[in-house]
């Protein structure tokens, strides 16, 4: 029987995820994509806490999971990391295409500066 399009996401994303990993220096930057909206975290893998997290449906933020949405949280994201002392990560694009609204949340994090 063929595979869903979520299973076969979530085979792509154990397959990233064997060379992945977020360190106390360099945690990784975990994004998940949905039909309607975006969300990012930033995890230590180490000791397995989120230092800082992002979404779409903060109330706060005023976006939506559009590109231009998309863009806002990854500059959020990277403003709260910056705050925690986190200026590299390890990119995880969670067995998504790097297109679209999860290259929009990676270069919105970039241009607050976050290195990766």
């Amino acid at each position: 029987m063929a595979k869903s399009r979520t299973e076969l996401r979530i085979a792509r994303h154990e397959r990233l995820r064997k060379r992945l990993e977020g360190t106390p220096n360099r945690p990784r930057l975990a994004v998940y994509r949905s039909l309607k909206h975006i969300s990012a975290q930033i995890i230590d893998d180490t000791t397995g806490t989120t230092l800082a997290a992002a979404s779409s449906l903060e109330k706060g933020l005023d976006t939506k999971g559009n590109a231009g949405g998309a863009k806002t949280v990854g500059e959020k994201l990277a403003q709260r990391a910056k705050e925690k002392g986190i200026d590299a990560v390890v990119f995880d694009r969670g067995g998504f295409r790097y297109h679209g609204r999860v290259a929009a949340l990676a270069e919105g994090a970039r241009g607050a500066g976050l290195e990766f």
